[in-house]
């Protein structure tokens, strides 16, 4: 998924008319041009900027039931998802989900212990409808939880209990999506903005659309449009003249912190007064979240505020010892949950059930949900765009279709040692890559063999190679610095200068494949360095407001450029 096939993707969307047009490319509308297009249907998927540019870039990056929606009394929800977090272990994307253990420390005696076991034993037992291949929740002793988890404060703790849940790199499992779309025969282009809807008398026949890259419009006509644009979907909506559903924004933050700040040897999961605070280990560093409070400023940048940080920090710290602080962060980031619109006052209780609606004839909407379970609002979102149209297709099929890179990787990974002596990399390396690319692995060892320079690390970080990012480019369709950076590897959150001394490097591998002359990198380059000292100074403003206006003065590149 290179440059040159999103020109002829393009020159499709110019030409065909499609049955499914999906606007949006995060978790949902990628899953949504996946089942189509496994159905048979033609499909052309559009997205404003960057592939999981948004919200699905920006999650918790777990695939999880979600144990707290069963004091919501939400059992449905939490038996899909945990049935969903077991395909992605299981079958769909194995090399990209991996188990993750966490600790729910306890503070009462006696009755909480058997009130949280109890919720935690029904979890357990939801997941058991399918196949689950995680380990059983265990009650500890206190003694027992702070030898796993040796940072937990002994004056707060009276026991605890383990489960297990799932993680996984939310930006790469959505490009995934994305690529497997277009290996089944989905048209999929990134920087191409929907401007307008067309219209045949009262119906929707398509989207008008803005190429960001050279300011091109460009028509794409298909049966059926879809949005699938999360906190954008009012947007959409508002262009066919109303609105069946509304969303509402909600704003969580995570700090990323690295991993010898807490000694633990499990996760966190931990009462707060509204909601619960995550620490989830990832990599060399912890992830600290979330915030979950109303946003109703910019959604393409949003931004977290020297408040959001005080609340992470004050709450992670009434369970550890020593205390975090603000020199402990390395990495800050910001996302927007979709909620379905409610009357509740708070967004904690605002349900995480998913909404697919006509808005008009020949445009469908689906808002809402769980990233966990993208796949069954992408089937529902088929399923009425089908029936829209009255034409005999199949039943969704995406819960046997594995993403890119997992055919094969249970096979890839039992050869590691092999893999490490024939590529030269530690295995521990080859661990890490497998983790990202799964049996895609051999592509990225070719770079390596043809050019010895691409197994160098990037500058300020040890953990991404080169040749990485010229994988970005030449496979997994990154058009600008920023993506490479911030999506294709994780370096804006897992280096203490945020990847500003990878940036001029990255850039120059990316110019050799994409053509960028002087003046392109050096825009690149500035316009990355100007984010980056952006959302530092939104991170010491006090409130939102001041933290959206400092976070707005560094100009997204797609909008610069054309």
């Amino acid at each position: 998924m290179d440059a040159r096939q999103r020109e002829q993707d393009l020159a499709r969307m110019r030409d065909e008319i499609f049955d499914i047009v999906v606007i949006g490319g995060g978790v949902t509308g990628a899953g949504v041009a996946l089942d189509a297009a496994t159905r048979g249907l033609s499909v052309a998927l559009v997205e404003q900027r960057d592939f999981a540019a948004g919200t699905s870039s920006r999650s918790s990056k777990l695939f999880h039931g979600g144990l707290r929606y069963l004091e919501q009394l939400e059992l449905g929800l939490v038996t899909e998802a945990l049935h969903e977090r077991n395909l992605m272990l299981n079958r769909l994307c194995p090399h990209l989900a991996r188990p993750v253990t966490f600790l729910y420390p306890l503070t009462h005696r006696v009755w909480e212990r058997a009130y949280v076991g109890a919720g935690i034993a029904l979890y357990d037992a939801l997941a058991a409808f399918g196949s689950n291949p995680l380990p059983r929740h265990r009650h500890l002793s206190k003694r027992a939880a702070r030898r796993l988890v040796p940072s937990l404060r002994d004056d707060v703790l009276t026991g605890a209990i383990t489960y297990s849940d799932a993680q996984v790199d939310d930006a790469r499992h959505t490009m995934s999506l994305v690529r497997t779309a277009h290996h089944h025969g989905a048209a999929v282009a990134a920087s191409v903005q929907v401007v307008d809807l067309l219209r045949e008398g009262g119906r929707v026949t398509g989207v008008r659309a803005r190429d960001v890259e050279t300011n091109d419009e460009l028509d794409i006509r298909g049966r059926q449009t879809v949005n699938a644009t999360g906190v954008w979907t009012d947007e959409i909506q508002d262009m066919a003249g109303g609105a069946t559903l509304r969303v509402r924004a909600s704003k969580g933050v995570h700090l990323v912190v690295p991993r010898d700040r807490i000694d633990a040897g499990a996760g966190l999961i931990c009462r707060t007064p509204t909601s619960v605070l995550f620490v989830i280990p990832w990599g060399d560093f912890w992830l600290v979240g979330t915030t979950d409070t109303d946003w109703n400023l910019d959604l393409a940048r949003p931004a977290a505020s020297a408040a959001d940080l005080d609340y992470l920090l004050g709450q992670v710290n009434r369970w550890l010892r020593p205390a975090l602080t603000h020199a402990d962060i390395v990495g800050v980031y910001a996302g927007l949950r979709p909620l379905l619109h409610g009357e509740s006052d708070s967004t904690s209780k605002l349900s995480r059930e998913h909404a697919v609606t006509t808005v008009a004839p020949g445009l469908l909407s689906v808002a809402g949900g769980k990233y966990t379970t993208y796949r069954v609002m992408a089937a529902d979102a088929v399923d009425a765009a089908v029936a829209a149209m009255g034409v005999d297709a199949p039943a969704s099929c995406t819960e046997s279709v594995p993403l890119v890179g997992a055919t094969g990787y249970e096979a890839m990974r039992n050869r590691r040692e092999q893999l490490a002596a024939e590529s030269g990399l530690p295995v521990e390396r080859i661990d890490r890559l497998l983790g990202r690319y799964g049996s895609e692995l051999p592509v990225l060892l070719e770079l390596l063999r043809t050019d010895p320079a691409m197994a160098e690390c990037l500058p300020g970080t040890d953990d991404y190679l080169a040749a990485e990012a010229r994988f970005a480019v030449d496979h997994e369709g990154a058009l600008h610095l920023d993506d490479v950076l911030t999506r294709r590897t994780r370096l804006s959150i897992e280096s203490p200068d945020r990847g500003v001394s990878a940036a001029r490097v990255v850039a120059g591998i990316m110019a050799d494949v994409l053509g960028w002359d002087e003046a392109t990198v050096a825009r690149e380059i500035d316009s990355y360095d100007k984010r980056v000292e952006a959302e530092r100074q939104s991170q010491q403003a006090v409130d939102d407001h001041t933290a959206d206006a400092r976070r707005l003065g560094a100009e997204d590149v797609r909008g610069t450029l054309g």
